[in-house]
């Protein structure tokens, strides 16, 4: 039996875990995923940064202890 992966806000978080939380789920380090993340919506007017990490911080569930 596999275990399934499941998107989750971090525990180790700089504002809400949610880049933290995808970096795990795609086994890159968070750090990268969150200067990839500044470097695309400072680039990006077409990019709405805050609006989407909101959005993510809403959606996505923290991450449970067990």
């Amino acid at each position: 039996m596999t275990v399934q992966k499941r998107l989750t806000r971090s525990r180790e978080k700089m504002i809400a875990g949610v880049l933290g939380g995808i970096g795990n789920y795609f086994d890159l380090d968070p750090t990268i995923v969150r200067i990839a993340y500044v470097v695309l919506s400072i680039a990006s007017v077409g990019f709405p940064g805050l609006l989407a990490y909101i959005i993510m911080w809403i959606i996505i569930p923290e991450e449970k202890l067990y």
